[in-house]
C-alpha cells in the first residue's frame, strides 16, 4: 500500500511552521497514541503513521529532502520509522516535550542522558560526489559507491572494552553523562568532562580500536538515484557516515548529485530544449523532420512551410520526470534556420531567378521593416 502524503497525514500544508506542526502531531499523538487505545491495530498504525510524518517534517534537512524528492528520498535508509519501538528512528526530532505534555516524563531521567550520551558520541556526517548523465538521471539507476569511513570495532563490538570486560560507569558523574553546577540561585547542567557524555569509563580498552570502539575501513554501499533528480540534488542517507566512539550513533552520508551537460539537451527543471538545424528550402517549403529524445526513441516533427528561424515547438510528456509525481515535463525543439555557406553555379542562377519574382507577400516582416524605417526617416 502506497504511502500517505505526509503533510496530508498531518493535515497541514506544505508551509505550515514548526509550531503548526507540532501542534497537529499533539492532537493526533493524544488521540491514538496505544496507551489510550489498548489491543486497537488501527489507532496503533494511525500513531505510527503520525510519528513518522511528524519524524520526517520537524526535521529541517529532513523535511527539505522530503520536499525534493517525496517518499523516494528515503529509500536508501535516508529516513522514517522501520517498526514502532519507541522513538529512535527520528533523530531529528524532538518528541519528549510533546509526550511530556499528555503522558508525563518518557522512561525519566535516564532517557534524556542516553539521549545526550548518543549525541556526544555520535559519528561525524559525510560527503560523497557522484556524477551520473542526463539519461540516467532520466531513467533513475541503482549505483554501488565505495568510500572510506570508521565502521564499529568487530572485536569490541563498538563499546570500547577489551572482550570480556565492559565499561565501568564514570566515577564524576555517576554515569548520568552530565553534571550539574550552581551559579548564584541557578543550577547549571553540562557535559562531564571527564566522560564526554558517555556516563561510562573504558577501564581495559580494546586493543584493536584503542578503546574508541571503530576503526578505519573501506565500505561499500548501494545506492538509488531517483528518477528526475537534477544537477545539485542532496540525498541523505541516514546512519551511513562514520560510526559514532562507543556505541554512539553513526553519521549521516550527504550523496552530492552533478549531472553531466548533454551535447543535445540543454535542461531547465523538468523541461528540455533541442536545436534542429534545417535548411532554407525546407523552411521554406516545409517538411517532416526527426529527432533523437531523451528515453533513446524518436519522434517526428512537421515543419509547415513558412516556418521562421527560432521557431519553437513542443513535443509534451518528452521531458523529465517529475520526482513527486509520475508525469514528465515537456520537450522543446527550435528550429535554426541555416543559411547556405557555399552555392554551385546553378543554385546561385535559381536563387538569382527568386529574388526577381519574390514579391512583399513573401517576405512581410521585411516590409514593415521598411515602412518603419521610411516612417523614422521622415519624421
Amino acid at each position: 500500500m502506497a504511502k500517505r502524503d505526509f503533510y496530508d497525514v498531518l493535515g497541514v500544508g506544505k508551509n505550515a511552521t514548526p509550531n503548526e506542526l507540532k501542534s497537529a502531531y499533539r492532537k493526533l499523538a493524544v488521540k491514538y497514541h496505544p496507551d489510550k487505545n489498548p489491543g486497537d491495530k488501527v489507532a496503533e498504525d494511525k500513531f505510527k503513521e503520525a510519528s513518522e510524518a511528524y519524524g520526517i517534517l520537524s526535521d529541517k534537512s529532513k523535511k527539505e529532502d522530503y520536499d525534493n524528492f517525496g517518499h523516494a528520498a528515503f529509500e536508501n535508509g535516508g529516513g522514517g520509522q522501520g517498526g514502532f519501538g519507541g522513538f529512535g528512528g527520528f533523530s531529528g526530532a524532538d518528541f519528549s516535550d510533546i509526550f511530556e505534555d499528555f503522558f508525563g516524563d518518557f522512561g525519566g531521567g535516564g532517557r534524556r542522558s542516553s539521549r545526550g550520551r548518543s549525541s556526544n558520541n555520535r559519528g561525524s556526517d559525510l560527503r560523497y560526489d557522484l556524477s551520473i548523465t542526463l539519461e540516467e538521471a532520466y531513467s533513475g539507476k541503482k549505483q554501488n559507491i565505495q568510500f572510506s569511513t570508521s565502521e564499529k570495532c568487530n572485536t569490541c563490538k563498538g563499546n570500547g572494552s577489551k572482550p570480556g570486560s565492559s565499561p565501568d560507569r564514570c566515577t564524576y558523574c555517576g554515569g548520568n553523562g552530565r553534571v550539574r553546577s550552581n551559579q548564584g540561585f541557578f543550577t547549571v547542567q553540562q557535559t562531564c568532562p571527564q566522560c564526554a557524555g558517555s556516563g561510562e569509563e573504558i577501564t581495559n580498552p580494546c586493543t584493536d580500536c584503542n578503546g574508541q570502539g571503530n576503526k578505519q575501513a573501506s565500505k561499500k554501499i548501494s545506492v538509488t538515484i531517483p528518477k528526475g533528480v537534477d544537477d545539485g540534488t542532496r540525498i541523505r542517507l541516514a546512519g551511513k557516515g562514520e560510526a559514532g566512539t562507543r556505541s554512539g550513533a553513526s553519521g549521516d552520508l550527504y550523496l552530492f548529485v552533478n549531472v553531466k551537460s548533454h551535447d543535445l539537451f540543454k535542461r531547465s527543471d523538468v523541461n528540455l530544449f533541442f536545436e534542429f538545424p534545417i535548411s532554407i528550402a525546407d523552411a521554406a517549403l516545409g517538411t517532416t523532420i526527426e529527432i533523437p529524445t531523451i528515453d533513446g526513441k524518436k519522434a517526428k516533427i512537421k515543419i509547415p512551410d513558412g516556418t521562421q528561424d527560432g521557431k519553437q515547438f513542443r513535443l509534451k510528456g518528452k521531458g523529465m520526470p517529475f520526482m513527486r509525481r509520475g508525469d514528465f515535463g515537456d520537450l522543446y525543439v527550435q528550429v535554426k534556420t541555416e543559411v547556405p555557406v557555399y552555392l554551385n553555379k546553378e543554385q546561385k542562377e535559381l536563387l538569382e531567378r527568386f529574388r526577381k519574382i519574390e514579391n512583399e507577400k513573401s517576405n512581410p516582416s521585411i516590409k514593415k521593416f521598411f515602412q518603419r524605417a521610411k516612417s523614422f526617416w521622415n519624421s
